[in-house]
């Protein structure tokens, strides 16, 4: 048994803390909202992040983060990419030498471009950072619905201590060593599943959507290999598996905050109607600058960032995006 601190109470921590407890390990779940808190404390879920699921009374919930983090062999970051840093440098205090985090976020930095596990080794420089991604809608694992994804680490020892951590009958876990190449790919999909739900709400098809998809990871791994990032990876579970349940998923924020585009509302508008945090949204400009610093074409991507940021009518960037010069698929 571990002891495992789930920084955030929203819907993937709340997942993970199920996994966890399932496997037998003594989980704590911490939340700077102490309202969030209270709430699960009394109503035994967090019905506007994962309504239906029941935390069982053995995951233990706090507020102070002294008693979230001491004695903590785990710590899994997951907070909003947003956050990540200014809840890393609050954690700093009670960060011992060698303490093992996994990042379960999924973003680029805007300010920096740094990945998030970057991030958090720069806010805390002497910890043990991995990341866990791929295919994985909380709605569906904390339900124990049959789901995989992988470790990311760098130190092999590392990632097979999460792996077995992590994994059960029902959350297969696989491991890499691409670290790079696995946030690459659970980052910049999120872009391109905000262009799928643009074409849903513009009422397009299915030929649509696999274009997207096709053509949507040829652009992350272009992009990734570019910057480091092994090929593989990117036609793995953290690329296109990842890409694949976020583009055709209605439990996918960022497919959902695109469909409400596609049907004419702002960007604005469509994050708060869906009243979580859309992480494409907040990935797009990064994705674009990093294209522009590697000299890597993303059209998909150029495209989503004038809808977005420059008031595009979305129809407007599909047609842009079909009448571009011929091209041969693959030179």
């Amino acid at each position: 048994m571990s002891k495992v601190c789930i920084a955030g109470a929203g819907s993937w921590g709340l997942a993970l803390a199920m996994v966890l407890e399932k496997n037998g390990h003594d989980v704590t779940i911490w939340s700077a909202l102490a309202k969030e808190i209270e709430l699960i404390k009394t109503e035994h879920e967090n019905k506007r992040c994962l309504p239906g699921v029941i935390i069982p009374p053995t995951i233990h919930l706090t507020e102070n983060i002294e008693e979230a983090l001491t004695d903590k062999e785990v710590i899994v970051m997951a907070v909003a990419s947003p956050y990540i840093r200014s809840t890393a440098a609050m954690f700093k205090p009670y960060i011992k030498p060698g303490q093992v985090i996994v990042d379960v976020a999924k973003g680029i930095e805007e300010s920096s471009l740094h990945t998030l596990s970057q991030v958090i080794l720069e806010e805390l420089p002497e910890a043990k950072v991995a990341v866990l991604s791929g295919p994985t809608h909380a709605e569906e694992v904390s339900r124990f619905i049959p789901t995989t994804c992988v470790i990311g680490s760098e130190d092999e020892e590392t990632g097979r201590f999460l792996q077995n951590l992590f994994m059960n009958e029902n959350f297969r876990i696989y491991t890499s060593t691409d670290v790079l190449g696995v946030e690459l790919g659970g980052s910049l999909k999120n872009v391109i599943a905000l262009a799928a739900g643009i074409a849903d709400g513009l009422g397009y098809g299915d030929n649509t959507k696999a274009a997207l998809i096709t053509r949507g990871i040829h652009e992350i791994s272009r992009l990734g290999v570019a910057m480091g990032g092994k090929l593989q990876t990117f036609y793995g579970l953290t690329g296109m598996g990842d890409l694949i349940v976020t583009c055709a998923s209605m439990h996918s924020r960022n497919r959902r905050a695109g469909i409400l585009i596609g049907q004419g509302k702002s960007m604005q508008e469509a994050m708060d109607e869906v009243q979580m945090v859309v992480e494409g949204v907040h990935s797009a400009k990064a994705a674009l600058t990093l294209a522009h610093k590697y000299n890597v074409p993303m059209p998909i991507t150029e495209e989503i960032n004038r809808v977005l940021f420059e008031g595009k009518s979305a129809r407007d960037a599909v047609s842009e995006l079909m009448q571009r010069d011929k091209k041969v698929e693959y030179e």
